[in-house]
């Protein structure tokens, strides 16, 4: 049996993912990081955890009406402190659930922007005018070439996974954020990591859907697609995209388009038949904005999941840097690239506050 073969026995059937998709309300949140922390490893380190930041952050959601997040796991925190991070998402997943959101956590993720990789303890400042400048992958792009690594990972993932498999607070796992993604943002310049991540990535894709299905989790599986081409050509046709969308319980994708794009991408997606959620969305200069997305997504039933909530040290509110799909866009004075409250949560803009929260409030016709 092949390994996209095994990674695929026990995929949810389609009746299961819809059965799981209408059994709770419409799901619309955010990818999260803490305004204190400059990345993931910053986010759970035992030295930098900041759980009353985190409650004060994820009680300006509740008030806005959001019904999940999403964030990442470092494999490097794992590696250096097994029990103590998996003691801080325990105490992560009680904040979220008194503030009414539940969680989407992520395993892997590729997006190594700072072209660094994660290093354990403190972290450094971020670089001035750069957008998520000090953020490093899990396990790390060297790590997902290197064949020797495979049992500790693999350890990691049924660790991780056996302690919350019944765990009513997780939404779902997405097992890994953007695998084949070689971008590195260095100087404001976009530079890449070599050809050779990209079928490492995806053979790891495929194993962490086999090690997780080992465990058999009561909550869905899924990895995002994430890299569609920009003209409307055609949908995620990467063999990793397809890989992903074809071992996935729920369909999940990223993306960061006009309106229009949007539409069609829903529409070629809604072709497999199963429940969709967009776990990364909203770049303002993009595009891909709340006033006129937030309601396509909900008359679809598709759920969203924007980046990110409160400005902070990753400065996701600044652009991407040029040469990343097209470069950053054009931003006001006043605007944003991503990001919805500043760290006394402050929205960046008041329409776009009224507008979520009447979204929110909405039924469904």
């Amino acid at each position: 049996m092949s390994e996209e073969a095994r990674g695929a026995a026990g995929r949810w059937t389609a009746g299961q993912a819809w059965d799981w998709m209408r059994a709770r309300p419409w799901i619309c949140g955010f990818n999260y990081l803490p305004s204190v922390a400059v990345n993931f490893v910053e986010t759970w380190h035992r030295d930098s955890f900041a759980p009353e930041v985190i409650a004060r952050e994820l009680g300006w959601a509740e008030d806005i009406g959001y019904t999940a997040l999403r964030i990442n796991l470092p494999f490097i925190v794992w590696q250096n402190d097994a029990a103590g991070l998996q003691k801080r998402m325990n105490q992560f997943l009680q904040i979220a659930s008194q503030n009414g959101l539940s969680v989407i956590f992520c395993l892997f993720d590729d997006c190594e922007f700072s072209g660094e990789p994660a290093r354990y303890g403190p972290q450094p400042d971020p670089i001035p005018g750069i957008h998520n400048s000090r953020a490093v992958a899990s396990p790390g792009r060297a790590t997902v070439m290197d064949p020797d690594a495979r049992p500790a990972l693999g350890a990691y993932v049924r660790n991780i996974l056996s302690a919350f498999r019944d765990d009513p607070r997780v939404l779902m796992w997405d097992l890994y954020n953007e695998p084949g993604n070689r971008m590195i943002f260095r100087s404001g310049r976009y530079e890449s990591y070599p050809d050779a991540l990209i079928p490492a990535s995806a053979a790891l894709m495929r194993q962490a859907f086999v090690w997780a299905r080992e465990i058999g989790p009561t909550q869905p599986l899924s990895v995002g697609a994430w890299s569609a081409p920009a003209d409307g050509s055609s949908a995620y046709s990467t063999g990793i995209d397809i890989e992903a969308i074809a071992l996935s319980d729920i369909v999940t994708f990223h993306a960061y388009v006009p309106a229009a794009r949007l539409k069609v991408l829903i529409g070629q997606l809604a072709e497999q038949g199963r429940p969709m959620i967009c776990t990364e969305w909203m770049a303002r200069s993009l595009g891909s904005r709340i006033e006129d997305q937030l309601e396509i997504f909900r008359a679809a039933g598709v759920g969203a999941i924007q980046w990110g909530l409160v400005r902070g040290r990753t400065q996701t509110y600044l652009p991407w840097p040029d040469g990343v799909s097209g470069g950053g866009g054009a931003l006001s004075a006043a605007e944003w690239f991503h990001d919805l409250l500043d760290e006394e949560g402050h929205a960046c803009s008041a329409r776009e506050l009224d507008v979520l929260q009447s979204v929110l409030k909405s039924k469904i016709s």
